[in-house]
Order: structure tokens, then C-alpha cells, then sequence
């Protein structure tokens, strides 16, 4: 066993709360993400079970044990960070056996394990390069195995992809999935990306205003948001207030008639992408949704921008949202 379990943790810098009495406790040698936008609290909430920010209050516990007042290298955890990190005028084999070098490990040992590690992350052809001399998922690659060369319980990642264009970003997401499941241990992933979470996660734990809005599977969350936040942040959402209620209907279960339906609106914009088109459209109050639909259905009977229609959805559909 190797779960990860947060107490009642909160982070306060003087009178700004960061992290407000989280308890959550993460699926044990699963793919975690944090997700949630900008200063949400999910970096210092990282960086806390990582040990690089103290715990104001709570207990970041690790089989059962409490690790929030140990040194970062004795907590079983590894820290891969946003810049990689490297050092310039280090070779990525010299990269990679520093920490064994720190802890006293034989050269011998050392060779033989980087060896093993840069074959695990595709670098073996590169282990004489300098970092200056890699690309930039290369990079990534290197300070992976550098992080994973200790043989941590968990894996720690703060914006592991945010640096790579948007092609490598999707390779390096198959990635780091194939090492999660090779490695069968527990990645903590920060991201603000709701594609990335949701192609990457076992659990996604949804953080606004420095707490957890929500935490369960990819599938559960985008079928089931529990607040109006995670059902506007995860996208493909329209929250709606009906009959004195708030609800969400997802885009491709919200349909388009030209004749009576649950309320009148107008189309204000179309966007094709190949196999769906999104039609936007907007209430009488101002608000808007938005609607995809196969291309197909969409280019049998064509709507157009300005057009006057009327919104519908089944009630099986809809999902009753708290406010939080």
C-alpha cells in the first residue's frame, strides 16, 4: 500500500488562505490530477505533500503514517517541477545519478540504474547530451527519470506539460500514462487543463478557492458535476436556471428546434469541427448555451446566425447543481 491521505490540511501565508481544511484520501497507485484554475490552491497543496511548503494545520499521511514534519527526501515522494530543473552543465546520465550520488550509492550501482532508467524513458542514446542539447519533451524525459530514479511511492508533477506545443503535449500525455501503469505507482499531477485531467486521471479532484469542489472519475465528474463551478470549468456544460432551480445539461444532449420547446433563443455563432458542429445561441435574459451536434444532423436541416429557435433537453438529462 502506498495511499496518499490529506487530514484537514489548510495553508494560510498571514491572512490569505491557500489550501482551506482539505480531507481527501487519493486512489492508491492511481493517476491523480488536481485540476482547477490559477490560485485555486492546488500547487501549494502539491508542494505540501512534496514537504516544499510547511502545513499550517492537518496531516499529509502516507500508509497510515504522518510525514507533513519529515525532509522531503525522507517522505517516499519525488518532485518533478514545471522548468525541469536540470543542471546545464550536467550530461543527462549525470543528471539522472545525482540524488544516488548524494546518498552514497556505488558508482556501479549508479551506472546500472540510470541504465535501466533512461531505457524506461526512451533516452538511452542520450545519456552523454547536455540538457541544452535535448528537445524540450527530451527534457521532460530527463528530469523524469531523475525524479523516478529513487524509486519513490509517488510521483509529484506541477505542470509537467504546460512548456511543449500543443503535439508533443498530447504524445507526452500517452507517456506519462504508460510509466504510471509500467511503474504501478501513485503520479499527482497539477494541471489547469480539463483535457489533460481528463485523458491522464484515474481520479480528478476539482479545486476552487482553495478547496475541493469535487473529486471522482473522469467519467463521473463530466456526467455527474456536483456545483455550478465544476460544471462551467470542466466545459461541455451548460448550467441553466430552471424552474427555480439550477441545473446542467451537457452541449451534446442540449438540442435545437424550430418549433416549441423549454425557451426561445437566438443563434449567435456556428464553429464546425469536422465531426460535430457547435451552435451557440443565446436566451432572452442574455444568457448563452451551446449546443453540438453530429455534422450530419447539423447539415441536414441547417441553422443559421440569427435564426430564432427554442432550446430542449430531457429531464433524465439535466443535473441538479449545488451553488458551492
Amino acid at each position: 500500500m502506498s495511499q496518499l491521505e490529506l487530514v484537514g490540511v489548510s495553508k494560510i501565508y498571514g491572512t490569505a488562505v491557500a489550501v482551506d481544511n482539505i480531507s481527501i484520501k487519493f486512489d492508491d497507485k492511481g493517476y491523480i490530477c488536481l485540476l482547477g484554475p490559477s490560485g485555486c490552491g492546488k500547487t501549494s497543496t502539491l508542494r505540501m505533500v512534496a514537504g516544499h511548503e510547511e502545513v499550517s494545520e492537518g496531516a499529509v499521511v502516507l500508509d497510515g503514517r504522518d510525514i507533513s514534519k519529515l525532509p522531503p527526501a525522507q517522505r517516499g515522494t519525488a518532485m518533478m517541477f514545471q522548468n525541469y530543473a536540470l543542471f546545464p552543465h550536467m550530461t543527462v546520465e549525470k543528471n539522472v545519478a545525482f540524488s544516488l550520488k548524494i546518498k552514497g550509492v556505488s558508482a556501479s550501482e549508479q551506472k546500472e540504474r540510470v541504465r535501466k532508467m533512461l531505457g524506461t524513458v526512451g533516452l538511452s542514446q542520450y545519456s552523454e547530451r547536455l540538457p541544452s542539447q535535448l528537445s524540450g519533451g527530451q527534457q521532460q524525459r530527463a528530469a523524469l527519470a531523475r525524479a523516478l530514479i529513487t524509486d519513490p511511492q509517488i510521483l509529484l508533477l506541477d505542470e509537467p506539460l504546460s512548456a511543449l506545443d500543443p503535439f508533443l503535449r498530447v504524445k507526452m500525455r500517452a507517456e506519462l500514462k504508460r510509466l504510471q501503469s509500467e511503474l504501478g505507482i501513485t503520479f499527482l499531477h497539477v494541471t489547469h487543463s480539463q483535457d489533460e485531467a481528463m485523458a491522464l486521471s484515474d481520479q480528478i479532484v476539482v479545486m476552487n478557492d482553495a478547496k475541493i469542489q469535487q473529486s471522482g472519475s473522469p467519467r463521473d465528474i463530466y456526467n455527474n458535476p456536483e456545483t455550478e463551478f465544476v460544471a462551467k470549468f470542466l466545459g461541455g456544460h451548460n448550467v441553466i436556471e430552471w424552474k427555480e432551480t439550477l441545473i446542467s445539461v451537457r452541449s451534446d444532449l442540449f438540442g435545437l428546434k424550430r418549433s416549441k420547446g423549454n425557451f426561445k433563443c437566438e443563434v449567435n455563432a456556428i464553429e464546425y469541427f469536422g465531426d460535430n458542429v457547435t451552435v451557440s445561441v443565446e436566451g432572452d435574459a442574455g444568457d448563452e448555451y451551446m449546443a453540438k451536434m453530429p455534422e450530419a444532423v447539423f447539415f441536414d436541416k441547417p441553422f443559421s446566425i440569427g435564426e430564432k429557435v427554442f432550446a430542449v433537453w430531457k429531464d433524465i438529462d439535466a443535473r441538479t447543481l449545488k451553488t458551492k
